[in-house]
């Protein structure tokens, strides 16, 4: 059994066929078992305030409206704030990062307490608080999906994706069970007691992790250029957007039976809040079932078939709850939808941690997760709508019709081709060193290629190749300038944000680009290589 990260493991035990791909092989990682387990907190935490959250509001409120944009305060601020949280994730300590999440949490749960034993909640502020606890989720997730691929070996990782999809799910049932108890036993005050409680917990818990925190040796990366060259790597991955078009299409029109569920538990026959609990637990039953018969779906189907079958079975399931008569029918239809909803996000999941390397993955995983609450906080706002002019019925028919369809058509128009790169980092090309390193300005680089004329075609099709692969790694901008005069020379032109960033992108480098480079190099004609020059980009001197 090992005693430490997997790091121990040599790559060669790691990626061997004898490695344990079971479902539960992570759990024997020590640091992914306890922060797993802090995740499950952190979860059934997020679940009691929005369940609680939720009932609460239908007791100040009738408006299909205000019920609604409780799912939209909880999901929204992920949207907005996704992308600046997954960046400080990439360039600050994540563990000191993490726990400041879990207090933020805890602050933000005792303010609700407070307001809901002294009566002063209304709908405004009772929104104003659950948007306040969804930008703890917006902080604490980009971080903590970076953490795990460093803690589990890569060919564990469809698994430990898999297990906190458990704990999503478990959370999903233990927490409206805990919500539900003591909403009907007590009051919903302490609810929020009991969060702020587990939530200061889990930041305990997470005191006890021993994380080495190693400083960029070319200083912080700052803020705004660590958000442009995330969303720049986005935007160059043909695959992550395929991905993240998906996701957001799925939970678009998923969201709104979790979103309209109070009011459907209400609606039905002897209806209450212990209905609303049985419906989420029943959902998250299926989908923790389902967690566990992962590897098998995975053999059986492809990526894209999958994600195409969980949708629509996703969206059948939303149906029968739509039109279920009584809990004995919409019970089973939450179980399956629960299954369809595992199914469905586990497998983009696995997609977009695979399409993403270390040095970015916190940034790429936050836009992830903003497509997923952005949808979701639309989608909400958007079912609500359609809910309070005709009816829920209507609503969640209309969603379920639009999002099968959806995705069938979807993957017939943006093909994920499901091409992975080896994205393992690579120290192949040796880092430029400038007797005077510029402190400021930007870096202009050109290589020089002489070709053979014949095969220029050629050589800008996989000069394209090079273009997305140097601004995917953080440059300004890139061109391709051919000779008027010699049609056999060409300059691949690249223009960096300053010196450090230029050294950055080494860093970055990876086994597909100095595949690419190869490809490159097969073009050019000279016995010596092509010729690199760097200059810096001087201000124009001001006039007076």
């Amino acid at each position: 059994m090992p005693e430490d990260r997997p790091s121990v493991l040599t790559p060669d035990e790691a990626s061997s066929p004898d490695a344990d791909l079971s479902a539960l092989a992570p759990l024997r990682w020590p640091v992914f078992r306890m922060l797993w387990l802090v995740w499950l907190a952190s979860n059934t935490c997020m679940w009691m305030n929005d369940v609680a959250a939720a009932w609460l509001m239908t007791s100040l409120t009738t408006s299909p409206v205000w019920v609604a944009l409780v799912q939209t305060a909880a999901t929204l601020p992920v949207f907005l704030f996704g992308l600046p949280s997954g960046a400080l994730a990439d360039i600050v300590d994540r563990r000191r990062y993490y726990i400041a999440t879990q207090f933020w949490v805890a602050a933000v749960a005792l303010a609700l307490c407070a307001t809901v034993l002294t009566d002063t909640v209304t709908p405004p502020l009772l929104l104003l608080l659950t948007f306040a606890n969804g930008i703890g989720l917006a902080m604490r997730w980009p971080v903590y999906s970076a953490v795990v691929p460093e803690i589990v070996p890569r060919a564990q990782l469809p698994a430990a994706l898999a297990l906190n999809g458990v704990t999503m799910n478990a959370s999903r049932i233990v927490g409206p069970l805990l919500a539900g108890a003591l909403i009907a036993s007590v009051s919903s005050a302490a609810v929020f007691v009991l969060n702020a409680l587990l939530s200061v917990a889990s930041a305990v818990a997470l005191v006890r992790w021993r994380r080495e925190h190693k400083p960029d040796p070319r200083g912080r990366q700052r803020l705004w250029s660590a958000m442009r060259v995330g969303v720049q790597f986005v935007a160059q991955s043909p695959r992550l957007k395929a991905v993240l078009l998906r996701i957001a299409l799925f939970f678009f029109h998923s969201t709104a039976l979790i979103a309209l569920l109070p009011l459907v538990a209400r609606n039905l026959r002897g209806g209450d809040a212990a209905t609303f609990t049985v419906l989420l637990a029943a959902m998250g039953v299926g989908a923790i079932a389902t967690a566990f018969l992962m590897p098998r779906l995975r053999q059986l189907f492809a990526r894209d078939r999958l994600v195409l079958v969980g949708t629509l079975t996703q969206s059948a399931a939303t149906l029968a709850v739509a039109f279920a008569p009584n809990v004995a029918v919409a019970v089973p239809a939450m179980f399956v939808g629960g299954m369809a909803w595992i199914a469905t996000a586990n497998s983009l999941s696995v997609s977009a941690q695979l399409a993403l390397p270390d040095w970015v993955r916190a940034r790429g995983m936050a836009m992830y997760q903003m497509a997923i609450m952005g949808a979701t906080a639309f989608g909400a706002g958007l079912w609500g709508q359609v809910a309070s002019f005709s009816s829920v019925q209507t609503s969640l028919l209309v969603a379920a019709c639009t999002g099968g369809a959806g995705m069938w058509l979807l993957q017939r128009v943006v093909a994920d081709l499901q091409i992975e790169e080896d994205l393992t980092p690579s120290n192949a090309l040796p880092v430029p060193d400038a007797p005077q390193p510029p402190a400021s300005g930007q870096v202009l680089v050109t290589v020089e290629f002489r070709i053979d004329p014949e095969r220029a075609a050629d050589f800008v099709r996989v000069m394209q190749e090079s273009r997305r692969s140097r601004l995917a790694q953080g440059a300004l901008s890139w061109h391709l300038l051919r000779d008027i005069t010699d049609p056999s020379r060409y300059t691949e032109q690249i223009v960096d944000e300053s010196w450090a960033e230029h050294l950055r992108r080494f860093d970055r480098v990876t086994a597909a680009d100095i595949a690419l480079r190869e490809r490159k190099l097969a073009f050019h004609l000279d016995e010596a290589p092509p010729r690199v020059t760097r200059y810096v980009i001087d201000a124009a001197p001001s006039s007076s």
